[in-house]
């Protein structure tokens, strides 16, 4: 029997530490709650209110370093642009990233009447067009791409007009005409 009295005064020591560690964790918890900690915000929330931050110039040259895969460098250009902390510019970027937002003018009321049916026009949706040829692949992300206008570029880059598909590629997206020729050079066949 004397040989059970130590374990049994270890364990309940063992039991009385975790229930004091606990109860200590509670309070911490609830006295959080209680300082007006708020619950991480809804991500599409985050995104819509990151998107309201930025310009129209700042908001293309966003997504367009985050269809390049430069995180960093959008993280930098978010920062820069709204004047937010580092940890709020890397939760709006991936907030960004993962709920793509279109530009919404801080205007509503101007509407602008676009003259040119094939002028750019802004989509609520990121349009991902992928070309590959070999072991090489490019992929062009744009608000201003939709399968209408990308199947005009194919057919404009098919026919052999690679300048005119390149530079219709251009007025859709926000790259350069280096990466426009690279990308209609892997559509002509």
């Amino acid at each position: 029997m004397e040989s059970l009295v130590i374990p049994v005064i270890i364990l309940v020591v063992v039991a009385a530490g975790v229930a004091v560690a606990a109860r200590a964790f509670s309070r911490r918890q609830s006295s959080a709650m209680e300082a007006g900690s708020v619950p991480p915000p809804d991500p599409v929330e985050l995104a819509r209110n990151a998107a309201a931050k930025l310009t129209e110039d700042q908001h293309r040259r966003l997504y367009a370093l985050i269809a390049q895969g430069q995180a960093m460098a959008a993280i930098k250009l978010y920062y820069e642009s709204t004047g937010d902390g580092l940890r709020a510019a890397r939760d709006a970027v991936a907030a960004l990233a993962a709920h793509p937002q279109p530009y919404r003018s801080p205007a509503p009321d101007v509407v602008e009447v676009e003259a040119d049916d094939d002028a750019p026009q802004r989509f609520p949706y990121r349009y991902r067009a992928i070309a590959s040829k070999g072991d090489v692949t490019r992929e062009v992300s744009s608000n201003m791409l939709n399968d209408e206008i990308y199947g005009r570029i194919r057919t404009l880059a098919r026919s052999g007009d690679t300048e005119a598909a390149a530079n219709a590629l251009i007025r859709h997206s926000d790259i350069t005409l280096k990466q426009a020729r690279e990308f209609i050079a892997l559509l002509d066949e």
